[in-house]
This record gives structure tokens, C-alpha cells and sequence, in this order.
């Protein structure tokens, strides 16, 4: 199977400026990012990985390490637009696979980019793939900033929710409880990875935001609103720390050091 990484990286950062270039051990992180997916002993063959930059210092330091990048615009409303640009420049063809992964994501599992992409060519009703793991901790469930996903029996989101869902309700987990029990099955905690379809891809950005997006701020639920598919791939691990602060940066500097 063929398919192609995009790595989106956009210099600017009210977090973090200048994120895409903080050095790693020597590398910068996007650098160091599409190295990680490379480098990956089941997918070196299989995948064409490209940084989407909108910035030519991030061209540049792609092509000193290796890395192809294209330049895309700086004035891109959502990272799914400047993806779609990326295809454009590319010329992929619409039945084409590309998996987004996160300039940020320094140590993500190269096995996990291969899952969210064989999803879609074992889900053709799907449109869209991505990624989950199991919540053990009622702390994560009723952390907003964690967004959970429930499925049905196809392994398809149903929903994409910044609330605890599903909500036990014969048992309902204390706001602020820490260790409990939790349903069973476990409650599913949503990895942003996403997979797409080139077509779809090229289309997204032109559909109207949905009102659940709005309300949840998550992209990803404009497609189920418009009524496309979303495979998810249910992994054991969950994915190692991104980078979106000085401290996250301190700490995985700290990791590749080690």
C-alpha cells in the first residue's frame, strides 16, 4: 500500500514561536518528526513523506536534512486547507491516501501512521481515518481538552465529544474523582491523527461549518455533519507527549537526550 505523509508546520506560534525550528538533538522538530515516520522499520518502503510549510526557513531546513517540503500559503484558516493546497503541489490523484501527522508530534509511533492509513483501504465507506486509546483515569474523561469518540459495531465514530461519553448513567463518574471505576468497555480517548482520501480531502475545506463543530470546536465533526464516515483505529498505546509549550519542549529535549 501507498500512501503519503503531510506534515503541516507553520512558523507562527502564540505558544511557542517559531516551533517547527526548535532544535532537537541537533535537529529541527518538524525535521525530526518526518525522520521519526521514516524511519519506521514497516513503513521505510511503503510512504512519501512531505512537510507543508508556510515559511521558506522551514523549506530550508527540510532540504539541509533530507526532507522534501512544499511552500504553501500563510493565510490558510485551518490545517486541513493548507493540506488540500499540499495535494495540489503534489498532484495526487483523488484515490490517492495522505495521513496528516503534526509537525509537533516528534516521537509519534510510526506504526500508528500505517494503521490510520491501511483503515481506509479496509473501510471503503469511510472517508476519513484516525486514531483512539482507552481512558483509565476518570481525570481524563472529564477533561474537556480530551475529546473522546465513541463507535459503532464497523469501528465508524458515531461521535466526537468534549464531554465524557459515553455517559454512564447507572453509575456516573464524580466530576472529580480519582481512582474509580469506569465503564466497560473503556471510554475511548481520540488521538489526532487523521487519514484521508485525496478527494475528500480537496473537498473538506469547501463545507459548510457545522453547527456541532462550532459548538465543540473539532474539525473533524463537520464531516460526520455532512454525512461522511470516519474509521477509527483503536490502538493499546496511547501516543508519546506532543510539543505545545516551552515546558513540552523542555521535556522531550529531555527524552531524546536520554
Amino acid at each position: 500500500m501507498n500512501f503519503t505523509v503531510l506534515i503541516p508546520a507553520r512558523l507562527a506560534s502564540t505558544r511557542l514561536p517559531n516551533k517547527p525550528l526548535a532544535d532537537l538533538g541537533g535537529a529541527p522538530m518538524v525535521v525530526r518528526v518526518a525522520q521519526r515516520v521514516l524511519t519506521g522499520a514497516t513503513l521505510a518502503k511503503a510512504i512519501r513523506v512531505v512537510v507543508a510549510a508556510d515559511n521558506a526557513a522551514i523549506i530550508s531546513a527540510c532540504q539541509a536534512h533530507g526532507i522534501e517540503a512544499v511552500l504553501t500559503r500563510t493565510d490558510h484558516p485551518s490545517g486541513s486547507d493548507r493540506l488540500a493546497e499540499a495535494c495540489h503541489l503534489l498532484g495526487l490523484a483523488d484515490d490517492e491516501i495522505v495521513v496528516n501527522v503534526q509537525g509537533d508530534e516528534p516521537l509519534i509511533d510510526p506504526s500508528l501512521v500505517a494503521a490510520v492509513a491501511n483503515l481506509l483501504i479496509n473501510q471503503p465507506v469511510a472517508s476519513m481515518s484516525t486514531a483512539a486509546h482507552a481512558i483509565h483515569h476518570a481525570a481524563e474523561l472529564n477533561n474537556p481538552n480530551v475529546v473522546k469518540v465513541v463507535l459503532d459495531a464497523q469501528g465508524l465514530a458515531l461521535y466526537f465529544s468534549r464531554a465524557p461519553i459515553p455517559y454512564w448513567r447507572d453509575q456516573p463518574v464524580p466530576a472529580k474523582a480519582g481512582a474509580c471505576q469506569l465503564p466497560s468497555p473503556a471510554p475511548l480517548r481520540h488521538i489526532g491523527i487523521y487519514g484521508y482520501r485525496v478527494g475528500f480531502l480537496r473537498q473538506f475545506p469547501t463545507l459548510a461549518q457545522a453547527p456541532i463543530e462550532i459548538t465543540e470546536s473539532l474539525e473533524q465533526l463537520r464531516a460526520l455533519w455532512h454525512g461522511h464516515r470516519i474509521a477509527v483505529h483503536v490502538t493499546e498505546h496511547a501516543p508519546g507527549p506532543g510539543v505545545d509549550t516551552p515546558e513540552d519542549l523542555e521535556r522531550v529535549r529531555r527524552l531524546f537526550s536520554s
